[in-house]
C-alpha cells in the first residue's frame, strides 16, 4: 500500500473553533444523508440550535469538499481547459483485480484544522492500492498517489473518478493516457457511480477518524496509516466471502 509523502508534514491553515466545530457536525450529518444540499444542513443545524445561515452553510461545505448527491443543472462542465469523460462502468460486470480502479477526495478533521485525504482503490477486491493527506486541494497530491499505485499494482484497464478539478485535470488524465488507460467519470452528484469508494470513507471515518482526536497532521497520518494496514489485511468483508481485500486481491 502506497503512501503519499509530499504534502502531509506541513501544518493545516488555522481555523477558527467555532467553524471546526460546524465542520465536524457537517461531516458526520454528511455520511448519513449525503442528498442534503445547502438548504437543508442549514436548516437541521438550526433545529439543534445553531446560529448559522446559507452563506455560512455554503461556505463551509465547499471548503470540505462536500456536495449533496443528486443530479444538478449542467452536469457536464468541467474546469476551464478541462475534459469531462464519460461514465464507462454502467453494466459492466467486475471479474478480476485491476480491471478498474477509482478513487475520490474526502475531509479529515484535525482538531485544530483539517486536511484532505485521497485514496484510490480496486474495485474488484476492495483493496487500497495508495492513499495521501494534503492540506490544500491540489491536483499533485493526487497524481501522486496515482504515481504511486501504478509503480507499486501496474495499471488498471479502467480508472473511474468524479468530475473534480483534480482528476479532470491535463497532469492526472494525461498520466492515466500516457499508460493507455480508459478514463471512466461519474455524473456530478451520483456517488453510486464510484459506490466502493464512498464505502471506504464511511468505514475511515466510523472505524478510526471518529475515535481519535488527530492533533497534528503526522499524528492523522499514523492513524490512517495504522487503519489502511488494518484494512487492507485483516478487515473482512461480507461481500468478499469474508475474505481480506488483501487475500482476493493477491488471490486473483
Amino acid at each position: 500500500m502506497g503512501l503519499v509523502r509530499s504534502m502531509w508534514y506541513y501544518q493545516p491553515a488555522p481555523e477558527k473553533l467555532e467553524d471546526l466545530r460546524l465542520m465536524r457536525l457537517l461531516d458526520e450529518k454528511y455520511l448519513k444523508t449525503p442528498f442534503f444540499g445547502v438548504r437543508r444542513m442549514t436548516e437541521w443545524l438550526k433545529k439543534i440550535k445553531e446560529r448559522v445561515n446559507p452563506k455560512r452553510v455554503r461556505r463551509l461545505l465547499r471548503k470540505m469538499g462536500l456536495f449533496a448527491i443528486y443530479p444538478k443543472p449542467n452536469l457536464s462542465k468541467a474546469a476551464p481547459g478541462h475534459k469531462i469523460y464519460p461514465y464507462l462502468l454502467r453494466g459492466l460486470t467486475i471479474l478480476r483485480p485491476n480491471q478498474v480502479w477509482s478513487t475520490d477526495i474526502t475531509y479529515i478533521r484535525l482538531s485544530q484544522g483539517f486536511v484532505y485525504l485521497v485514496a484510490i482503490i480496486d474495485w474488484y477486491s476492495r483493496y487500497v492500492l495508495s492513499w495521501g493527506v494534503s492540506v490544500t486541494m491540489e491536483s499533485s497530491f493526487c497524481v501522486e498517489a496515482l504515481d504511486q499505485a501504478i509503480r507499486r499494482h501496474g495499471k488498471p484497464e479502467i480508472f473511474n473518478s468524479d468530475q473534480g478539478p483534480q482528476f479532470t485535470s491535463l497532469d492526472f488524465t494525461g498520466r492515466l493516457q500516457a499508460e493507455g488507460v480508459q478514463i471512466s467519470m461519474d455524473g456530478r452528484g451520483r456517488a453510486l457511480d464510484n459506490i466502493f469508494v464512498e464505502r471506504l470513507w464511511r468505514s475511515v471515518k466510523y472505524e478510526e477518524v471518529y475515535l481519535h482526536d488527530y492533533g497534528t497532521v503526522p499524528v492523522a497520518v499514523q492513524g490512517l496509516k495504522k487503519y489502511f494496514g488494518f484494512y487492507n489485511t485483516e478487515r473482512q468483508h461480507q461481500s468478499l466471502d469474508y475474505q481480506t481485500p488483501q487475500e482476493v486481491y493477491e488471490a486473483a
